[in-house]
């Protein structure tokens, strides 16, 4: 028996094809892949198409979009087997994340994929990246979806969705998991990496979680940060959330008014949640005395997160109307697969 996939297609380079009059970009029609993209037929699946109404650039990405997105999905989770959702690379694992925390009890596959040229340019990459994620997403053991979880399929590579980051704006191979391991590998044969799979209770019912909020703020510090443009970006009260994207393992610089401006918000409510800046490792807040005042102030630990993981778990609790305490401690957990917990923490 075939087994039935929704694409989805949001906008993206992906759903372009070049005007070899003009050299612009124009959307493509999906319903006519077959003719563009013959080798599609060759897997053994049913694939049908919708997408957004009036697909949009990734960079206007926002979380409308991914409340709809997921609704899409709700509204034909029982009817497929798998999901193909086609996105503009620049916001794609922010949307990717966000979209694992806001589906639960999953138990089907949802991959995002893309391309850097568009699918009608002779060098494409897209071709590649479509049918992989499809056959992908096709595979079945038992009968049942063997991968049940938003991936990111990108240049061979399948990667969790919350665990991965976009490290080059050019190259084809645009996508990293640089704190969990490849989910699967696309070569000879396609290579599913089962021992790291995630995957959930199947007594739990599949939801989707649609209440979200984005009163939080990012600082990046660097060295020589003035005094005036830090106090600047504190300067609301909307937001409920500072994410902090810390030196190292979580190291600040130690200057008095900085310190007594981090105990004034906290004191008044602020939430901050520190980041590593760096690629790879984690944060361990009070390893070093130059991240103990984070210690003190009761920051939360945002261990290995990937800033787009961050950002996407942040909106996701920050929509679940929750008490400081009960924020910290779901930030801190693993939820979706998001982050490695440090047991000495």
């Amino acid at each position: 028996m075939k087994t039935k996939l929704l694409l989805i297609y949001t906008g993206g380079t992906i759903g372009m094809a070049k005007d070899y009059e003009t050299q612009s970009l124009k959307p493509f029609d999906f319903e006519n892949l077959l003719k563009h993209i013959p080798e599609l037929s060759l897997i053994d699946s049913e694939i049908q198409f919708t997408g957004f109404e009036i697909p949009i650039d990734s960079s206007d990405m926002n979380p409308d979009h991914w409340v709809e997105l997921a609704k899409i999905i709700q509204k034909n989770y029982e009817f497929f087997d798998g999901f193909v959702v086609l996105h503009g690379t620049d916001t794609m694992a922010y949307s990717a994340s966000a979209l694992s925390f806001m589906l639960s009890g999953l138990q089907k596959p949802v991959i995002f994929t893309g391309s850097q040229l568009p699918v009608g340019d002779l060098r494409t990459d897209a071709k590649e990246n479509l049918i992989t994620s499809i056959h992908f997403a096709s595979l079945q053991e038992n009968g049942k979806p063997s991968i049940k979880e938003v991936c990111i399929y990108f240049e061979y590579k399948l990667l969790r969705a919350n665990r991965t980051t976009k490290i080059n704006a050019e190259n084809f191979d645009a996508f990293a998991s640089p704190n969990y391991p490849d989910l699967g590998e696309s070569g000879i044969r396609l290579d599913v990496r089962s021992h790291v799979l995630r995957t959930e209770d199947p007594s739990i019912p599949f939801t989707i979680h649609t209440d979200l909020n984005t009163d939080l703020g990012l600082m990046k510090i660097f060295p020589g940060m003035s005094r005036a443009f830090i106090e600047s970006m504190f300067r609301t009260d909307e937001m409920k959330v500072m994410i902090i994207e810390a030196f190292g393992s979580g190291n600040i610089f130690s200057f008095g008014w900085f310190k007594e401006l981090l105990r004034k918000k906290s004191a008044e409510g602020l939430l901050f949640i520190i980041n590593t800046q760096c690629a790879g490792g984690m944060v361990e807040i009070g390893r070093y005395e130059t991240s103990e005042i984070f210690q003190e102030i009761g920051a939360i630990n945002g261990f290995d997160l990937t800033t787009e993981a961050s950002i996407a778990k942040t909106i996701y609790l920050l929509g679940q109307n929750l008490n400081s305490a009960e924020f910290k401690k779901l930030y801190e957990m693993d939820l979706r697969g998001e982050l490695t917990y440090l047991k000495e923490y």
